[in-house]
C-alpha cells in the first residue's frame, strides 16, 4: 500500500498542472480624506495601500494591471526575479508604459519566497498611492515558523500632489525645512560647549550655506500604517506567549523610520525578503523601500504600541499589537532630533589644529561622529547594524570580485539635481556588466544625505564583515551620509535593470542609471546562481 501510495502521490506531482494565479489590479483617481481635507489620489483597486498579493514560490503569474488614469501608469515588483520585460520600468528592455484606457499583462514565474512590494515607477505616482505589498510563501513548511502573521506596511502621505513637491524642490531646495537652527539653540548650544564653539560650528553651516537640520527634503507628511493614521490605529491581534510575524515594509516615498515596539524584543529574520539568521534587537532604523520581517512574542495579554519614527521627528505612525480590537499602548514623546555633523559632510576634523583649551575632548569626539546615526535609543539598547546580518544557509556563489566599480553619489542642491559619478540619468551612459560576472559595488557618498541605493532584478550581498559564505543578501542598502559602502553582485540576470536612490525625489531628480547584463553564446554562460528563497507582455 505504501508503495501505491508513493506511486500515486509521484503521479500527480509531475502530471497536474503549474500552480497558477491571477490578479485584476485596477488603477484610477480616487478622492480620499486622511487628514481632513478630501484630496484627489491614485488608488489600486480602490484602496490606498492597494491589495496585498499573496504568491507561492513556483507559481505562474498573471497580473492585468487597467490603467484608467489620464495619464501613462507603471507597475514595478519591488525585489523580484523576473524577466526584464515584466520588471516594469518604462523605457527600459522594451517595456513602454501602460497608456491611458489600456491594459498591460504581467507574466512570470515565481522563483522565491519572501516579503516584497511593487509601486508605480512612472513619475511621483508612488506618491500620489500607487504601491502595495507582496508575500511569496514556500511551497512546503516555511523554515520561519509563527502563529500571526501581518504585513505592517509604513507610508507617507502628503496633501500635495508629487508633481507640487518637485516644483517646489526645484524652485528651493529648502521649501520644506522649517526646522532650523534659532537664535535660541545657539544659545542653548552656547551654555552646553562654549561660545566659541557655538559660533565656529554656527559659522562653519553658514559659510557652506547648509542646514545642520536637513534631515529629510520633504516635511509635512502624515505617517500611516497600512493606510491608517495612528489615531485610526491599525491592529494586530495575539495571544499572550505566541510567535507574531511582522513584515515591515517601508512604502515611502522620502522617510527613513526608527522602528521600536516597547517591551518586546524584535528578532530580525529576514531583509528585503532574504532569510536571515535571527538577530535580536530593541531597534531598528530601516530606509526608504527596506524591508525587515521581525518575530515577536508578547508574554502578557495587554497591549503594546508599535512605534515608527521618522529621523526628522515630525510626527509617528503608531499601531498596535493586541490581545482585542480598540486597545492603546502607551503613546511614546517624540525623540531629540539629530543634527548633522562635519562628519555627514565626509570631513574629520584635525585635532592637531584645534584650539583645546577652548574645547573638551568630549565635543572633539562629538564632531566627528556622525549626527544622521544617532537614533536616541537608550544607552544600553540594541540597535540593529548591518554586521549583524547573517545569510541563512550558505551563499552558493562564494567568489571574489573580478572588478570594481565606483559609484559616486553627488548632488547640487542649489538647483536640486542628483547625480551618479556626476550625471543625470538622462545624460549617463548605462553600467555594462557580462553575465555571470562577480563584481564588487563601492558607493562614495558625497553628500550630506543618505541614499537607500536599489538595484533591480537581482540581490547583492552586503560587504558587512561576515564571512563571504554568510554575507545576506539584500537589493537596498543605506549609504550614510559623508560615507561608503560596498557590496558583492553576481551579474545572473540577464535585461535592462534600473538602479538608483529609492528617495523617489532624488531619483526623479536624476540619482539613477541603467546597469545592462548582456547575455553571451550559450558556452560563454555559467549556471545561473539559485536563491535561497518570469513571462511575456501583452497589450490590449
Amino acid at each position: 500500500m505504501k508503495k501505491i501510495s508513493l506511486i500515486l502521490s509521484l503521479f500527480f506531482l509531475f502530471t497536474s498542472p503549474a500552480l497558477a494565479k491571477t490578479y485584476n489590479l485596477d488603477v484610477a483617481y480616487k478622492q480620499v480624506n486622511i487628514t481632513g481635507k478630501p484630496l484627489k489620489k491614485i488608488a489600486i483597486n480602490g484602496t490606498i495601500p492597494g491589495p496585498t498579493l499573496e504568491f507561492t514560490d513556483g507559481e505562474d503569474v498573471t497580473i492585468n494591471v487597467n490603467n484608467h488614469l489620464d495619464e501613462d501608469t507603471s507597475i514595478h515588483w519591488h525585489g523580484l526575479l523576473l524577466p526584464g520585460e515584466m520588471d516594469g520600468v518604462p523605457g527600459l528592455n522594451g517595456f513602454p508604459g501602460i497608456k491611458p484606457g489600456e491594459t498591460f499583462t504581467y507574466k512570470f514565474k515565481i522563483r522565491q519566497t519572501g516579503t516584497y512590494w511593487y509601486h508605480s515607477h512612472s513619475k511621483g505616482q508612488e506618491q500620489d498611492g500607487e504601491y502595495g505589498s507582496i508575500i511569496i510563501r514556500p511551497k512546503g513548511k516555511d523554515p520561519v515558523q509563527s502563529d500571526r502573521d501581518y504585513i505592517v506596511l509604513l507610508s507617507d502621505f502628503h496633501e500635495e500632489d508629487s508633481s507640487t513637491i518637485m516644483s517646489n524642490l526645484k524652485m528651493s531646495s529648502e521649501y520644506y525645512q522649517y526646522a532650523r537652527r534659532t537664535v535660541g539653540d545657539f544659545f542653548e548650544s552656547a551654555k552646553k560647549h562654549g561660545f566659541k564653539r557655538a559660533w565656529e560650528n554656527a559659522k562653519m553651516w553658514g559659510e557652506m550655506r547648509m542646514l545642520p537640520t536637513d534631515l529629510a527634503d520633504v516635511t509635512g507628511y502624515t505617517f500611516l500604517t497600512n493606510g491608517k493614521t495612528s489615531d485610526q490605529n491599525w491592529t494586530g491581534l495575539f495571544k499572550a506567549r505566541e510567535r507574531v510575524r511582522l513584515r515591515f515594509i517601508n512604502a515611502s516615498s522620502m522617510s527613513f523610520f526608527d522602528i521600536r515596539i516597547p517591551g518586546l524584543k524584535m528578532h530580525i529574520v529576514a531583509s528585503d525578503g532574504q532569510n536571515v539568521e535571527p538577530v535580536p534587537v530593541d531597534e531598528f532604523r530601516f530606509g526608504v523601500a527596506e524591508i525587515y520581517d521581525v518575530i515577536v512574542e508578547p508574554k502578557e495579554n495587554k497591549a503594546y504600541t508599535i512605534v515608527a519614527e521618522p529621523i526628522d521627528r515630525t510626527g509617528f505612525a503608531l499601531s498596535t499589537l493586541a490581545p482585542r480590537e480598540g486597545m492603546k499602548g502607551k503613546i511614546p514623546k517624540q525623540r531629540e532630533r539629530a543634527l548633522l555633523t562635519m562628519k555627514d559632510m565626509g570631513h574629520e576634523m584635525d585635532h592637531s589644529k584645534m584650539d583645546h583649551s577652548s574645547m573638551s575632548m568630549e565635543d572633539m569626539a562629538a564632531m566627528n561622529e556622525s549626527g544622521w546615526a544617532k537614533t536616541g535609543a537608550p544607552k544600553n539598547a540594541k540597535v540593529l547594524d548591518y554586521s549583524d546580518l547573517r545569510y541563512r544557509g550558505i551563499q552558493k556563489d562564494k567568489r571574489d570580485a573580478e572588478r570594481e566599480i565606483v559609484v559616486r553619489l553627488g548632488g547640487n542642491m542649489e538647483r536640486y539635481i542628483w547625480t551618479m559619478n556626476g550625471k543625470k540619468y538622462r545624460d549617463s551612459k548605462p553600467i555594462n556588466l557580462r553575465y555571470g560576472e562577480r563584481v564588487k559595488l563601492t558607493f562614495i557618498n558625497e553628500t550630506m544625505m543618505a541614499h537607500p541605493m536599489h538595484l533591480h532584478g537581482m540581490f547583492f550581498q552586503l560587504e558587512n564583515g561576515q564571512p563571504i559564505e554568510k554575507l545576506p543578501n539584500k537589493n537596498m542598502v543605506i549609504v550614510p551620509p559623508g560615507d561608503s559602502y560596498s557590496v558583492l553582485l553576481s551579474a545572473d540576470e540577464p535585461g535592462e535593470w534600473a538602479f538608483h536612490c529609492h528617495l523617489l525625489y532624488h531619483m526623479m531628480a536624476g540619482m539613477m542609471n541603467k546597469v545592462v547584463v548582456a547575455k553571451l553564446d550559450a558556452e560563454d554562460m555559467p549556471a545561473p546562481i539559485q536563491y535561497e528563497n518570469g513571462g511575456h507582455k501583452h497589450v490590449h
